[in-house]
């Protein structure tokens, strides 16, 4: 499976988000530090979900990673969140 659709499939299974957008943004880091051939290393994710309303910043990023899991973390290089309600 790829790591864009574990992202996705963790992620809707943990917050049943209103909107979801898992974006490979990996070549555009080719060159740079972390950079894989094939991708799958760099992330943008856009997340909106109700549980988000009441979570500071700090709380919301903690509670995605907590969803995504220390394996799933272990193997991206880099993870942009956006996080709302």
């Amino acid at each position: 499976m790829l790591v864009q659709q574990e992202i996705h499939d963790k992620l809707t299974t943990a917050f049943a988000p209103s909107a979801l957008e898992v974006v490979d943004d990996s070549e555009s880091h080719r060159g740079h530090a972390g950079y894989q051939e094939g991708g799958q290393s760099h992330f943008n994710v856009m997340i909106r979900a109700d549980v988000f309303a009441e979570m500071s910043r700090v709380a919301r990023h903690r509670a995605v990673h907590k969803a995504l899991g220390a394996d799933l973390v272990g193997r991206i290089h880099a993870l942009a969140l956006d996080i709302g309600a």
